[in-house]
């Protein structure tokens, strides 16, 4: 029970992005150009790797899945520190912008900025760290692995080919951060993050950002492959097809799913109460006639005299302390970002009656 429901989760989503909205644009900026390096960090260890030319012969499915497994880091750093990856930003700004939290101009302004962010700090970390560094010529193996990327990359797909793998890839990155959102401690977010990061990995999808890394990296190693090659043939279909994945199979299904149609209906950020039971596994048992013992600060739950269940207001198993988390106090009602739908379209009728 130490979770966020879907529900709970993509209106934090869509209140993230509302936040997002209202950046200072310096602070969005830079923000977004530590970011390149903190994936960037990932992409090195994964290139690394990859730097292991009889694996690469014999058993390449075996030594893609290693290198898949260590990637993650990256997006680990950027979640946990808060940074704005254009990618993730995608899924943010769309469902709030569907939620009628923030408009068209403060969508692309998003994008744009954390766009060009991520970029800069790419290229300042393959640039100034792994380039300058030597990181990937102190042996052939390294530097023929970083050309080898490069062009598996952005030469031997065709330009359909990676738009599509990236459709796959933001879908996967996208819902890596949304239910990392629906941890509410460390350890589980990064368990979270992990594995549908590495899964992306793994498949060799294409991920805009990441292959700010890899593209350039092998370009500096002697990637038959010019600047315009590279943003024609693999940044533009990268990052229409990244938009996709995460602005429609993310972003626009769990709005659809979880935030239209409810009107009148609150979203409730006390996870003690029975509405959020509903994903707790289904409905919940009655008792065996006698009261249950007291669970952690809960009240007795069980039947009084005349039969009847008890359902205290704090019914529901939890891990102990307050029922309600600090980002559900943060964001509960009282914020100016947590308005209800129902609140919303109460609002949007009294403007109308004006």
């Amino acid at each position: 029970m130490d979770a966020f429901t879907p529900q709970q989760t993509i209106e934090l989503v869509s209140r993230i992005g509302c936040k997002k909205a209202h950046m200072r644009l310096d602070k969005l900026w830079w923000n977004s150009f530590m970011t390149g390096p903190l994936l960037g960090f990932g992409c090195a260890v994964l290139l690394s790797t990859n730097a292991a030319p009889w694996y690469q012969e014999n058993a390449p499915g075996l030594i893609r899945s290693i290198g898949a497994l260590f990637f993650p880091v990256g997006l680990v750093m950027i979640v946990l520190s808060g940074s704005d990856l254009f990618t993730s930003n995608i899924m943010f700004m769309w469902t709030a912008f569907l939620h009628r939290r923030v408009t068209l101009w403060d969508v692309i302004k998003n994008w744009v900025i954390s766009f060009f962010g991520n970029l800069a700090g790419s290229l300042f970390f393959m640039a100034i760290i792994t380039g300058y560094g030597g990181v990937f010529q102190e042996t052939p193996a390294y530097s023929n692995a970083a050309v080898t990327l490069a062009v598996q990359k952005a030469v031997n797909p065709q330009w359909h080919q990676i738009f599509l793998r990236a459709i796959g890839a933001n879908w996967l990155v996208c819902f890596a951060v949304f239910i990392s959102i629906s941890s509410r401690e460390t350890a589980s977010k990064i368990i979270a993050i992990w594995w549908p990061t590495a899964t992306f990995v793994a498949l060799a999808l294409d991920h805009v950002i990441a292959n700010m890394f890899f593209i350039p990296q092998g370009i500096w190693c002697g990637a038959p492959i010019t600047v315009g090659y590279y943003i024609w043939k693999s940044m533009i279909p990268t990052a229409l097809g990244n938009m996709v994945g995460g602005g429609l199979f993310v972003g626009t299904a769990y709005w659809y799913l979880y935030l239209t149609g409810e009107v009148g209906v609150g979203i409730d950020f006390n996870i003690g109460g029975l509405g959020t039971a509903m994903e707790a596994g289904g409905p919940m048992r009655s008792g065996s006639g006698k009261d249950h013992k007291r669970h952690s600060e809960g009240t007795l739950i069980g039947r009084d005299p005349n039969g009847d269940q008890k359902v205290g207001h704090e019914d529901l198993p939890h891990s102990g302390g307050q029922m309600m988390s600090s980002l559900g106090r943060e964001l509960s009602d009282t914020s100016p970002y947590a308005k209800t739908h129902a609140e919303r379209m109460k609002s949007d009728s009294e403007d109308e009656k004006v």
